[in-house]
Parts: C-alpha cells; structure tokens; sequence
C-alpha cells in the first residue's frame, strides 16, 4: 500500500505546485468576499492568522495567505505526530510572508516525501490520533491518506482563488 500512497502524494504534489508555483505577492492577501479568513501583522511585524474558536456560520472565505498558513499549521502537526514528536502549537505558528510561504509549503512536502520513503507496513498499521483525536481507532495509514486529500483540497483552494483574482 505504501507505493500507492507515494504515487498519490507525488499527482497532489504536483497539483499543488503547479498552483504555488505561479503565485505572485499580490495573490496572497487578494480578499475574494467581504467576509474572509485571512492573516494580520502584529506590532513585530508577524503574520497571524484569522482562528476562531468556534466555526462561524457563515464561514469566511480565506485568503491565499491565511490558506498557506493553514498548509504550514497542518503539516508540520502531521509530520509531528507521525515522527512521534510533540506537535507544534497552533498559537506558535506565525505566517512568513509570501516570499517565505511557498519555500516553507516546499520543504514540509520534502519532508514528508523522505518520511514516506521510510513508513512501513507496520508503520502504517499503527495507531493516530491526528487529525481525529483520542480512541478514532484510526491508523498512521489514515493520516498519511489524509493529507494527501488534505493538500489537495488547499492546491484546488489556492487555483480557484487565483482564477477569481485573474477573473476581477
């Protein structure tokens, strides 16, 4: 199973990157709705993003900036918790700027190719709780998967934005 989930990662890697790839600075903080999630600089010049609580209802559209922070936030929690490592807190996470997004999003998907190379069957058959919690009852299998559909949902995300953006 495991050639199969790297054949998968390496098509939502490319889909990804091809969308990244043609990324411009004004992209990123382009508001496609009045109503968005997107990342603010604070007094030491860091980007955080947008994070409630609770889901709003309606939820904000987000920007590209806020969606590559996202990227950033999950990955490295995933990459994380399948090393056995402590995750990152969420609060700790700072966006760095678009000329930095893209080059971090390109390491984490570097990382998580070499970790690939290195899962097991065994690996996989052990128990995760990331991104479902405590007693999911799912697998290192689970998580891998989901990311992959992870990453593809936020490359299709980032082209939809960039086409509205190109389309206004």
């Amino acid at each position: 199973m495991i050639e199969q989930i790297r054949r998968q990662f390496d098509l939502a890697w490319a889909l990804a990157d091809l969308h990244l790839a043609a990324l411009d600075d004004d992209d990123f903080l382009w508001e496609p709705a009045p109503l968005v999630w997107t990342v603010h600089r604070d007094e030491c010049g860091r980007w955080w993003p947008d994070w409630p609580d609770t889901e709003p209802d309606p939820i904000p559209a987000p920007t590209i900036a806020w969606t590559t922070w996202h990227m950033i936030f999950w990955w490295s929690t995933a990459l994380a918790h399948v090393r056995g490592l402590t995750p990152p807190d969420r609060s700790s996470i700072s966006w760095p700027g678009s000329e930095d997004a893209v080059a971090r999003i390109r390491e984490l998907g570097e990382q998580w190719s070499d970790l690939l190379t290195t899962l097991s069957g065994a690996d996989l058959a052990a128990p995760a709780t990331f991104p479902w919690g405590e007693g999911s009852g799912r697998t290192v299998a689970d998580t891998v998967l989901w990311l992959n559909v992870e990453l593809t949902k936020n490359a299709a995300e980032i082209g939809q934005l960039r086409m509205l953006r190109a389309a206004h």
